[in-house]
């Protein structure tokens, strides 16, 4: 068994913090809350029952204790959210003003911080 390999497996354990599966080949791993599938998992206990039969992908082996980390969620291709519907952008482009506004305001408010910082140096 290896990184990214493919297995089955029977759930043998579900806790607050993820599932455990025992695999096909005779070994153990734990699917992780996060890795069960894509966005907030409400209820694992609804979701999740021992004796079912799952899917999952090899998702990392810790070589010093030999811990299996699996996932369900890398499997699936389903995006979750809703799409971009328009780009934001920094100026208003729809009336073509762009960066132009800064290149005109720019030496009114030179001119203003330097009035500032003469008051402030006329004060001292």
């Amino acid at each position: 068994m290896k990184i990214g390999d493919k297995l089955s497996g029977e759930i043998s354990g579900v806790q607050p913090y993820g599932v455990f599966v025992n695999l096909d080949n005779g070994q153990q791993g734990l699917i992780h809350i996060s890795e069960l599938k894509h966005g907030f998992v409400s209820n694992i206990d609804n979701n999740y029952r021992v004796g079912d039969k799952v899917d999952v992908i090899v998702m990392g082996i810790d070589e010093y204790n030999g811990k299996i980390s699996l996932s369900i969620r890398a499997l699936q291709k389903k995006k979750i959210g809703r799409p971009i519907l328009h780009k934001h952008f920094w100026t208003n482009y729809k009336d073509k003003i762009g960066y132009k506004t800064i290149k005109h305001e720019k030496g009114q408010w030179i001119n203003s911080a330097m009035s500032e910082i003469t008051k402030e140096k006329q004060k001292n």
